[in-house]
């Protein structure tokens, strides 16, 4: 059950470094419409999903350390 455990909260810690380099403009869209869509959504929202997500990658990054130890 501890490895389900894990196994999600790396799956959240990537989503959260997912989304920072979206809010900081580091993942782009090879599509140029979707990317004109994207960019205007990121110029937006930025600030929020940037703060949001650095919060989720300190607390993901407690809990799967914390999970590890756990293990050994």
């Amino acid at each position: 059950m501890k490895f389900i455990a894990l196994f999600f909260e790396i799956l959240i810690l990537a989503f959260a470094v997912y989304v920072y380099l979206f809010s900081t403009g580091k993942l782009k869209v090879k599509d140029a419409k979707l990317n004109e869509k994207a960019e205007s959504f990121r110029k937006e929202n930025s600030t929020w999903m940037r703060l949001l997500s650095l919060l989720l990658i300190a607390l993901m990054s407690v809990e799967v350390f914390l999970n590890v130890k756990s293990f050994l």
